[in-house]
């Protein structure tokens, strides 16, 4: 198992990138990415491509959904579409969310860092949709706050 690097470490590789000659940055994007890059690709893209890759390799990489809202948005500029980026509305703390739910009101407060229900903090309004409904939910889409909104 490979140790995972300080972010000091991750940042002295990362700039070191820079000073790399070509044969070696060719040579780490197949190792990240298993496949020789595009043929001309610019020495300033692939040290970008490499360094993302060690990224997220230490830290862990985009979640899925983020990946697909980046490939739609990369898809329709290169097509000359106009580009619809759907963001989720931020929280205050001091909000309050209210949900009926089997003829039960719960009304969750936002606080900094997370959510107050019944008395308990949550990390996130998953965990709390999950304990209201015993099943997984997507909190945000329970509580109201993304588009396909109705359970």
């Amino acid at each position: 198992m490979t140790r995972l690097m300080t972010s000091a470490e991750l940042e002295g590789e990362i700039g070191a990138l820079a000073d790399l000659p070509r044969s070696d940055l060719v040579e780490r994007w197949r190792t990240f990415y298993r496949t020789a890059p595009p043929k001309c690709t610019s020495r300033r893209l692939l040290v970008g491509a490499i360094a993302y890759a060690m990224q997220a390799k230490n830290y862990g990489a985009l979640k899925p959904a983020v990946r697909r809202q980046l490939r739609k948005v990369a898809h329709d500029d290169a097509n000359g579409e106009t580009i619809n980026v759907i963001t989720r509305p931020k929280l205050k703390p001091g909000a309050r969310l209210i949900r009926e739910w089997n003829g039960r009101t719960h009304v969750v407060e936002v606080i900094d860092g997370g959510f107050v229900w019944n008395g308990e903090r949550h990390g996130s309004l998953s965990a709390i949709a999950r304990a209201i409904t015993g099943a997984r939910w997507s909190g945000p889409r329970f509580f109201g706050l993304t588009s396909g909104s109705t359970p």
